[in-house]
């Protein structure tokens, strides 16, 4: 795999709210919902500072992006995405070592993610990562209102 053409990783923070969100809408695998409004990502950003990271290539344009973040006990990574034109290139796997690190920084040494389960080139992503698919539990899931 070639070296990776970003020029950075950095924290992403509400400024990058546009950009992101369009990336995130770009790529097919990433389920949007009402928690990824600008409020939403706020308040998400805010509850988990410093941890969500960007990519951005030699411009200063966002190239990838990832949200992240913990409950106290694990780790939560949601929406990693790479533009198209910028994949294979190890950007994926920069943002979620990025992440990682920062979680255990935080004191944080296992972390979760939702991946759909007809999303074959995100399980694909995930497994040549190292990570692995749990298959003794089952996502349960009620809304508050």
């Amino acid at each position: 795999m070639p070296p990776a053409t970003v020029c950075r990783l950095r924290e992403l923070t509400p400024a990058d709210y546009a950009a992101v969100i369009t990336l995130w809408r770009s790529c097919p695998g990433i389920g949007l919902t009402e928690a990824d409004s600008y409020a939403g990502t706020v308040a998400y950003l805010a509850r988990n500072p410093g941890l969500s990271v960007v990519a951005t290539d030699l411009t200063g344009a966002i190239v990838g992006a990832v949200l992240c973040g913990h409950d106290g006990r694990r780790g939560y990574l949601h929406h990693l995405a790479v533009a198209p034109a910028s994949r294979r290139q190890g950007i994926g796997r920069q943002l979620v070592e990025e992440c990682l690190a920062r979680l255990r920084t935080a004191g944080i040494a296992k972390c979760n993610l939702f991946l759909f389960a007809d999303n074959a080139a995100g399980r694909a992503f995930w497994l040549r990562c190292g990570w692995h698919t749990r298959l003794d539990l089952m996502l349960v899931q009620r809304a508050t209102t």
